[in-house]
């Protein structure tokens, strides 16, 4: 195991072609947003307590009426398969034994059934809604079928994010094979091996299967860019309760009024979120907008969070400023694509132990002892500076 998540992403860059880890790793824009999400982690400073019994730790933590080990979740990406063969299966299965939840993206890479198969942990679906909501109905009928308890709802991609990354290296799919991206190729031989294997640019199956496209990757990519729904209002939420029975989470909020309007419209949850800096750039961190929302919802919402988590204090903090749990996005990510399946249980394992650690440096002894008062006093401010 490395020693952090930082050296994983380090061991990924140089094993990925530079088109796939920038997609991985890089903004939209001039990458502002992504800054900002690590920046409000550092900005929050514990003040421990000492002489405290921390011989025991319990970590585990409740979300949305489930148990679960860990305050995080492996959050939704898409594409997985440039990193890494089954990639989804793979990460289903490394959450699984951390003992958390894993969130299956519509852009996914492998088939939802293929990923249930793979794995009997707690599993999750992330929707896109399309203009065909009939894209959207399917994948719900069949995100039931296969025991998914929770809908996660992402509403702040109306359009894409503006990302020069890959304008600059001409990403799309199926991927035009240009001077820049064989020579790119040629110095990665190894991640060359890994697309073979799969047959060649990963395939985006899932949302293919219930868009009913061809088998080719043009017309998955066709179905992938049809337009977002544009006229997706909180109304919708009604829509789909009529087609979604298990607990709902909206993903992709920032304001505390949007929150409020999630609450008002029935959603079990939110998820606090700038899309990891990929979508409208000059935006805060969700971090720096969670204390505001968690007084304005109290207890009526669970309130996650996402965006630049990268150590297991990381954890604490979002924890103590209120979030249920935080989702990962790169961290695993990162590990997949520098030791595959086993990268994404050391990423795990990692932030695990960072986490425990810093429960005992606090004096606490539970996830569930976390909040405010281990923080410095001028938390609220310091999280505002821009």
């Amino acid at each position: 195991m490395l020693a952090a998540v930082a050296d994983y992403r380090e061991l990924a860059r140089r094993r990925l072609a530079a088109v796939a880890f920038d997609y991985l790793d890089l903004g939209a824009e001039d990458g502002g947003a992504i800054a900002r999400n690590r920046a409000a982690f550092d900005r929050v400073l514990f003040v421990p307590r000492v002489l405290r019994d921390v011989a025991a730790i319990d970590c585990a933590v409740e979300v949305l009426g489930t148990r679960q080990a860990l305050p995080l979740v492996v959050g939704p990406t898409g594409l997985n398969g440039l990193y890494c063969p089954r990639a989804e299966e793979a990460l289903a299965r490394a959450a699984h034994r951390a003992g958390v939840p894993f969130v299956l993206s519509t852009a996914s890479t492998s088939l939802l059934e293929d990923v249930r198969a793979a794995s009997d942990g707690p599993l999750w679906l992330q929707l896109y809604v399309q203009e065909d909501r009939a894209i959207a109905q399917d994948l719900m009928r069949r995100a039931a079928a296969c025991g998914c308890t929770t809908l996660m709802l992402t509403v702040d991609t109306p359009v894409h994010g503006k990302r020069d990354h890959d304008t600059r290296n001409g990403f799309r799919l199926p991927l035009p094979l240009t001077p820049r991206l064989a020579w790119d190729l040629a110095r990665h031989p190894r991640w060359c091996l890994r697309m073979l294997r799969q047959g060649g640019s990963p395939q985006l199956v899932n949302l293919a299967r219930s868009a009913g496209v061809a088998p080719q990757l043009a017309h998955q990519a066709a179905a992938l860019s049809r337009r977002m729904d544009r006229r997706l209002t909180w109304e919708a939420l009604a829509w789909l309760r009529e087609h979604w029975h298990g607990k709902l989470l909206v993903k992709g909020l920032l304001a505390v009024a949007d929150a409020e309007l999630a609450l008002r419209h029935g959603a079990d949850g939110i998820v606090l979120s700038n899309h990891g800096g990929r979508q409208l750039e000059s935006v805060p961190s969700a971090l720096a907008m969670l204390p505001a929302v968690r007084a304005a919802v109290g207890g009526r919402l669970e309130v996650l969070v996402d965006g630049g988590v990268r150590r297991g204090a990381d954890i604490a903090k979002a924890r103590a400023l209120g979030a249920s749990a935080v989702l990962l996005g790169r961290a695993p990510l990162y590990g997949l694509a520098a030791r595959g399946e086993a990268g994404v249980d050391e990423v795990l394992r990692l932030l695990r132990d960072e986490f425990e650690t810093t429960l005992r440096l606090l004096g606490l002894t539970t996830s569930m002892a976390l909040d405010a008062t281990v923080l410095c006093d001028d938390t609220p401010a310091r999280l505002a500076l821009p």
